[in-house]
Parts: C-alpha cells; structure tokens; sequence
C-alpha cells in the first residue's frame, strides 16, 4: 500500500511540475510573441518646423542636412546645395511617420532587433532645438519590414522597408544636381551658341523673339522647351569616374553648346561638350565638370530654324473676327458677329467656314529663303484679337511652289503648292448656311 501511494504521489508531482513547466513557458512566449496591434504614429513633426536632420549609418557614413530660411544645404561630409524635391519627399514621411505594428511592448535588449548598433539613425531637430531619435534596425525575418525605435521610448516597432528607403540616403541621393538654378519665370533672355551660330532670344509680354543674328518670329514653344532643357540639366552621377577623370574627357572633348540664361539673380553659363558617345557639362552655378544625359546634349543641339516660327499667322486657336482673301479674279470676304459667319449680308454654313479657317491656320514654312519673292498672286488678311491683331500675307509663285510674306516683315516663307492648292480649294468650297425649316403650327 505504501508502494502504490508512493507512486501516486511520484504521479501527482510530475503532472504538477508539467504543468508549472507549460505555465511558464506560455508566459515566457507571450513575452516574445510580436503584440500585433494597430498602426502606431511615430513621428508627428510638421515639416516647417523641422531645422536640421542627421543621417547616421552602421558603416561608418554621416550625412547632415540644415535649413537656412527656405532653403535646404547638406552641411556634412561636405557643403553642397540640397535637392529641394528630394528633401521634401523625406520629409514628408518624417513627420507623420507611422509602424506597421508594435513588435514589443517594453523590450528589454534592443540587440536581438539590430537597433543597440542601428543600420540608421537619424537626429532630427525642430525650431525649438529639441532633438528626435529615430533608430532604424535589421529586417524582420519576413524581410517584408524593418525594426524601428524612438529612443526613450521602450516599444519596438515594424516599419515598412519603403520607408527605410526614404531615410536611407547619401549625398549624392540629397544633393541638387541641377546644373542650372535660374528661375524659369523670371527670364528675360538665352543665349545659345550651336552648330556655328551664336542665337538670342528676348522675352517680353509673354512672348519669346529671335534677337540675334536677326529679328525674327520665335516659335515659343521649341524656346520654352529650350528652357526647359536647360533647367532639367543634371549631373549623372551614375559613373565611377573620379575628378580628373571628368577634367580630362571634358578638355579633350568636342564643343558643342554654350548657352547663357539670364534671370533675376544674373548671368549662368553652361558649356557641353561631347566625348565619344558621352556628354560632359561645365556650369558657372556649380564647380566641376559632370557628366550628363544624352538627352541634353542633343537638346540643346539645335540651331536657328529650329526655333523660327514657321505658322504664318499668329491667331493660332483664337477665332478671328474678318478675313478676306484675294486670289486673281476671285476674292472672299468673311466677319463674323458672334458665332455667325457672314459674307456680303449672307450667312454662312459654319461647317465650310471653319474648314477653311483650319486651312488658314495650317499655313507652314517648310524653309526659310532668302529671296526669290516676286509679284504677289494672292493676298490673305486675318483680323483677330477684338480688331487689335492685323495679320496680313502675300503670296507669290516660284517655281513649282510659292514664296510668303508678312506685311512689314522682311522674312521669306516658302510653302508647298499643296497647301496652298488645299486653301483655295477650301475657300471655293464656302456656302450659305441651309435655310431655316419652318416650324409646323
């Protein structure tokens, strides 16, 4: 009898010690197991009130950014104009950053997420001189997030690995490559030297001209992507070319652009030259020479009739108010009153009036001659504007095509017979809008 209690007790005790076994391992993982809650608000800084931002990395790399005014400068490794849309992005998601999930409530070590030695840190300073620490660690095992931290906050945190990405950062990824920094609103001229020709251009009145070597009608929108090219000239710092290098292919390289724009704060050169199959760029706003893209070699590639207006009305989409055409014994006269057109009393069908005002709009140099203009065969006005645009053309025959001219304007334009052949044959074509049905009683 004895035997057998013993052996339940022996029974009793190894149940019981199981138990507080399983007991303590259950408290033990629930102490581990990642507290899946909602998202959590990290940061909630706005960004006007963020002043200055360090980047520090595991490997060694320390970047520092400061705003002074408006304007954002990478202080730290070395001086140098920050990217303003690249900052921007960063500090959107800084201040209102926010985890996936809380991954510990009150961790004891951070060692085990990465964190004690951070792959990221970054110390962000607002107006008031009061400093946040973010602590960026190792990947989660899904590898579809990382760790994270405040510092003097106990929790853990998973944040997306997208969002490292936006704080993960060299110099070269926040600093301006802008090889330009004028402002596209504010100027008042270019000037580009290419294929042999030195090209000016004046802005005035919303309007782009040709100054230089002559006067002549601009097409604004090649000069505004002009502009455009100039102001999206960046340094490709893609390579693995050094300094000298750089130095070396830009001196043995074969000039092909200078261009001077000139706005507010002054003059800004920048000189291309090509090398090979590669561009090379030296700019009066940045020291160095750098490397550039392809595309803006061949964009600023172009030489003076690229940028000559070749229409040879200025109404463009404008409905004009009078147009008379002359053409040997056959002439058309056109006003409109409202969105009626009339000729000599009539009203005409609409249809055929705007056919042919599409035809006047179309009206296109396909080069720019010299001479060669001889008698007039046909005269073209255009009144638009509210009477204040006066446009007036004559045409004369050459050859198998024909030679325009505006009034006033020294400029040739020489047209293809079928465009002209395609205008008189659209203004043959006008007719008197269809008579009114009378309405039934």
């Amino acid at each position: 009898m004895k035997s057998k209690g013993l052996l339940t007790a022996s029974f009793l005790l190894l149940v019981l010690s199981a138990v507080i076994w399983w007991s303590n391992k259950k408290a033990a993982t629930a102490d581990k197991t990642p507290v899946e809650t909602a998202s959590v608000k990290l940061l909630n800084l706005p960004e006007d009130q963020i002043q200055n931002i360090e980047i520090k990395k595991r490997t060694g790399e320390t970047l520092q950014l400061q705003r002074n005014d408006s304007q954002w400068q990478i202080t730290s490794p070395n001086p140098l104009r920050a990217d303003p849309d690249a900052v921007s992005s960063m500090l959107s998601t800084l201040s209102s950053l926010s985890s996936d999930r809380t991954v510990e409530e009150k961790a004891t070590t951070l060692d085990q997420y990465g964190l004690t030695q951070p792959a990221i840190e970054l110390n962000i300073v607002d107006k008031n001189k009061k400093t946040t620490m973010l602590l960026i660690g190792d990947d989660t095992p899904a590898g579809t997030a990382v760790y994270a931290a405040i510092a003097g906050d106990p929790r853990v945190f998973a944040l997306s690995s997208y969002k490292k990405g936006s704080f993960d950062k060299s110099s070269n990824d926040l600093r301006d490559k802008r090889l330009l920094t004028f402002e596209s609103d504010k100027v008042s001229s270019i000037e580009l030297t290419a294929k042999k020709q030195t090209i000016a251009f004046g802005h005035s009145k919303d309007q782009w001209q040709i100054v230089r070597p002559r006067p002549f009608r601009a097409d604004s929108s090649q000069v505004e992507e002009l502009l455009r090219t100039l102001r999206d000239a960046k340094m490709d710092l893609s390579g693995s070319e050094d300094d000298k290098k750089l130095q070396a292919a830009f001196a043995s390289g074969t000039l092909l652009v200078t261009a001077k724009v000139m706005d507010v704060s002054g003059a800004q050169e920048l000189q291309v030259r090509k090398n090979k199959d590669d561009y090379y760029a030296k700019s009066s706003a940045v020291t160095g020479v750098h490397k550039v893209s392809t595309g803006t070699g061949t964009g600023l590639d172009k030489g003076l009739d690229d940028f000559r207006n070749k229409k040879l009305f200025d109404f463009a989409f404008a409905d004009p108010e009078k147009i008379e055409l002359h053409g040997g014994p056959k002439s058309y006269f056109l006003m409109r009153s409202g969105g009626d057109w009339w000729s000599n009393g009539t009203k005409m069908d609409p249809g055929t009036v705007s056919a042919f005002i599409d035809k006047i709009r179309d009206l296109s140099a396909s080069k720019f001659p010299e001479s060669g203009f001889a008698t007039p065969v046909m005269d073209l006005t255009v009144t638009s504007d509210g009477g204040k645009r006066v446009e007036k053309v004559l045409l004369s025959k050459n050859g198998d095509n024909y030679e325009a001219k505006r009034e006033n304007e020294p400029t040739l334009y020489e047209l293809n017979a079928s465009s002209v052949s395609e205008l008189q044959n659209s203004a043959a074509e006008l007719k008197p809008a269809p008579a009114p049905v009378p309405s039934k009683k």
